[in-house]
């Protein structure tokens, strides 16, 4: 028996922005310690094998921050606090449901485009 592939594989933004840079930034002092959270909460649940976190740089939906990708699904959390990845957890990982009110606004994270349409569009 082989095995199992992951179910889900949480992408967590890392990027922490320059000092004096005008961009927001998914870590911060305050926030510094959710990718640490994530993963001992997926590790107390006993799901890491199955929905193992993953750090990322920048996704470039900054003024959302900090965000988190569910895949699969491409179901984007955004403003993300320890009580909202609890029920993320919880509710979309274990449960199978996602929680729609983390969900990144549909203007901010409209329908994917394929590269060879973005290509069309750049004119190359």
């Amino acid at each position: 028996m082989g095995i199992p592939q992951p179910a889900f594989y949480i992408f967590k933004c890392e990027q922490s922005a320059p000092p004096g840079m005008p961009k927001p930034s998914c870590v911060t002092p305050e926030t510094q310690d959710l990718f640490q959270y994530t993963a001992q909460k997926l590790m107390k649940e006993g799901i890491m094998m199955t929905a193992p976190i993953v750090r990322t740089s920048c996704m470039n939906r900054c003024a959302q921050g900090p965000i988190m990708l569910v895949e699969p699904g491409h179901t984007m959390y955004v403003g993300l606090n320890k009580e909202k990845i609890d029920r993320i957890i919880t509710e979309h990982i274990i449960g199978g449901n996602v929680v729609e009110e983390y969900v990144i606004d549909s203007e901010m994270w409209d329908t994917a485009i394929s590269p060879a349409d973005a290509k069309k569009q750049m004119g190359m």
